[in-house]
């Protein structure tokens, strides 16, 4: 049975190129294979929660512009739900500039446009919509206000809250206490305890600062999960043939926020999540890879539990 997801969204249009290897400061390279595709951490998660069977709401700001526009065709087209975006006039919708590596792995640099303009005032517009689900998103590419906001709301109306700290910044206090579930991945994790090299340690930081539970992302390694008194609980992860890992983060929080939203124990759910997050990679792009809840539960009834 699917449950209501809510996303606090960023909208990006990601210009993607690959190189060789990353420049250095001042030096220009050439690269091939540019594309324009949909992006922005919030998006992304929302099109892999609905691909996993949630029923899924979106609250955004976006410019009134090609991109903004391409947005909306996406969101319609994957069931998501838009009556909480707002599309500005005379503002630039997010835009994700990106290279990719033959390795797979890339650098992003994002100007976020109309996604700066997301506040307090609409999350409070959407105050009903996000008391009636069962899991709230969000991530540090939108303001800060606006994620406080919903996750005040969330909080008091017992909706489980995921923050992906990405990109990552300093965890305010106020908010570390109303996340339920951070999902950094090791880099993230680093900046955001101030610990390096010490996973463990570096967790339990997080855990002293009122988060619930930090659920950290190990890319091909899977993931583990650490919570306050209780043991790390880890999922291995799943051999693939890596196109790019653009998106993949995102397809794991919104896989798992799926699987919370439709009852999923939190263990289950991080495989799910696990799983969701390593098809992902098969494929150019955010978005391309991202696998159908029927796609995953294969990938698992092979996985060894």
């Amino acid at each position: 049975m699917s449950g209501r997801v809510v996303l606090i969204a960023s909208w990006n249009a990601d210009l993607t190129s690959h190189a060789g290897r990353p420049p250095a400061r001042g030096e220009t390279l050439m690269g091939h294979g540019f594309s324009i595709g949909p992006g922005g951490k919030g998006s992304n998660a929302a099109v892999a929660a609905a691909r996993q069977g949630a029923q899924v709401h979106i609250v955004a700001r976006i410019g009134q512009d090609a991109f903004g526009d391409m947005a909306m065709q996406l969101w319609r087209h994957e069931g998501i739900h838009t009556t909480h975006v707002r599309q500005v006039a005379g503002e630039s919708s997010g835009v994700a500039q990106i290279l990719v590596y033959p390795n797979g792995d890339n650098s992003i640099v994002v100007s976020p446009g109309a996604n700066a303009g997301l506040d307090a005032r609409q999350i409070q517009g959407a105050a009903a919509t996000i008391a009636a689900s069962r899991v709230l998103v969000a991530s540090f590419e939108v303001p800060l206000a606006a994620t406080l906001e919903a996750f005040r709301l969330a909080r008091a109306a017992g909706v489980t809250t995921v923050l992906n700290p990405a990109p990552a910044r300093a965890l305010p206090a106020e908010l570390a206490a109303l996340v339920d579930l951070l999902t950094p991945n090791e880099t993230e994790l680093a900046t955001l305890s101030g610990i390096e090299g010490d996973r463990g340690r570096a967790a339990q930081a997080l855990l002293a600062q009122g988060v619930a539970a930090v659920l950290v992302t190990l890319g091909a390694q899977g993931a583990a999960l650490y919570r306050k008194g209780q043991p790390v609980h880890t999922v291995p992860g799943h051999s693939m043939t890596v196109k790019d890992t653009i998106g993949a983060g995102d397809t794991f929080n919104g896989a798992l926020a799926a699987a919370l939203a439709r009852g999923e124990p939190l263990e289950l759910a991080l495989r799910w999540a696990n799983a969701a997050a390593a098809l992902s990679v098969r494929a150019s792009g955010a978005i391309a890879g991202m696998p159908s809840l029927a796609d995953t539960a294969a990938v698992l009834q092979e996985a060894p539990s």
